[in-house]
């Protein structure tokens, strides 16, 4: 009897090493799937986008200081302005395709309401803009003096939109303050580049150094790519691919919620002024270019890139094909808004783009990031 229990017991430790060994198994092929899908979304998707936007930011800043030389030689910079609304154009896109991924360096740094906050103040830009001492200390010091000491609602995007869009000719004093404002605006893209690849380009590095800007060392991409090593915030790759759909769903609920649902709604005087590119009227484009940034996180920004998206699909394929579908009808009600800028307000347009951006947020809160962590 005694050797029966021993047997029986030697049977059991057996088969309880086995499941754990089958355990171990299991989490190490979902370990090594996740990983696959973290490393082109540092590289291709997150680094590459701050890239390009700190790219045109270079080409912005080039065209403002071309435009204030212009304006002080009075020669005509009609064509400059065209340029350089342009290169706003195309700057604010990438930095709208970043949006899913606020965590990080543009949370940690602040980068994100110091570059991307509104309404603008203007009785403070008005009070600035005729103040001598202070213009001339923004003209000698220029985007440290902006980026230092002037508040969010005098910087960033949207003030460089309203001088770019809304104004022909500029004063010496808005051509100067334009100036100060996209140096500011480039250096914190170039931050957001260095923070997550841990180099930039020389000519980066350069504008960094002449503007005083000492660079955060985060490694942000390194400890991404490497979870689970001394070093990394991220313990597992689990981990990583739930801060990326969790950055997902947060930017889903700030599009419908209320960069939409705001001028929807427009009840109060805060949710009236609450248009997000009024100057350009690019707001139903930073929209649809806030929902590619959560379709670049989930599917990948390159063709042929692993994603989340393959592992959610060798999981469960019909929810990675409804979050698919979710992600497109989401673009496509965005983009089918008219007017936005003016007729927000009750539009059923607007309406069935909260609900389709909404249904979107709704299948990666609940079903993405459970299905993630099991």
């Amino acid at each position: 009897m005694k050797k029966k229990m021993l047997l029986f017991a030697a049977c059991l430790l057996v088969l309880v090493a086995c499941e754990k060994k089958g355990d171990e198994s299991v989490s190490s092929d979902k370990e090594t799937a996740l990983k696959e899908a973290v490393t082109p979304y540092v590289s291709n998707t997150v680094i590459a986008t701050y890239s390009h936007m700190a790219d045109e930011g270079l080409v912005l800043h080039e065209q403002c200081q071309q435009i204030l030389a212009a304006q002080e030689a009075e020669q005509d910079y009609s064509a400059l302005i065209k340029q350089a609304q342009t290169s706003w154009r195309a700057m604010r896109k990438y930095w709208e395709q970043s949006e899913a991924f606020l965590y990080g360096p543009a949370s940690a740094h602040n980068i994100d309401p110091h570059i991307d906050s509104w309404p603008l103040d203007f009785n403070a830009m008005n009070a600035l803009l005729h103040d001598p001492d202070r213009m001339a200390t923004i003209e000698q010091e220029g985007g440290a003096y902006v980026g230092d000491k002037l508040g969010y609602a005098l910087k960033g995007f949207h003030a460089a939109e309203y001088l770019l869009f809304t104004k022909t000719t500029l004063t010496h004093a808005e051509a100067v303050y334009l100036l100060g404002i996209v140096e500011d605006l480039v250096q914190q893209a170039i931050l957001l580049e260095y923070c997550w690849a841990d180099e930039v380009s020389t000519d980066k590095m350069q504008m960094l150094t002449d503007g005083d800007v000492e660079p955060y060392e985060d490694k942000y991409g390194w400890q991404m790519m490497n979870a689970g090593q001394a070093g990394s915030v991220y313990k597992t790759y689990q981990e990583a691919a739930e801060e990326i759909i969790a950055g997902c769903v947060d930017i889903a609920g700030e599009v419908a919620e209320l960069k939409m649902g705001n001028p929807y709604l427009s009840s109060t005087d805060e949710q009236r002024e609450y248009i997000e590119s009024p100057y350009s009227c690019t707001s139903t484009i930073d929209f649809a270019d806030n929902i590619r940034s959560i379709e670049h996180a989930y599917r990948g920004a390159q063709a042929g890139d692993h994603s989340i998206s393959n592992y959610v699909y060798r999981q469960n394929p019909t929810l990675d094909t409804n979050v698919r579908t979710a992600i497109s009808d989401a673009i496509t009600a965005i983009e089918a808004i008219q007017d936005f800028e003016t007729s927000a307000q009750n539009n059923p347009q607007v309406k069935n783009a909260m609900d389709k951006v909404a249904a979107l947020e709704e299948l990666l809160s609940k079903e993405v990031l459970p299905l993630l962590s099991k």
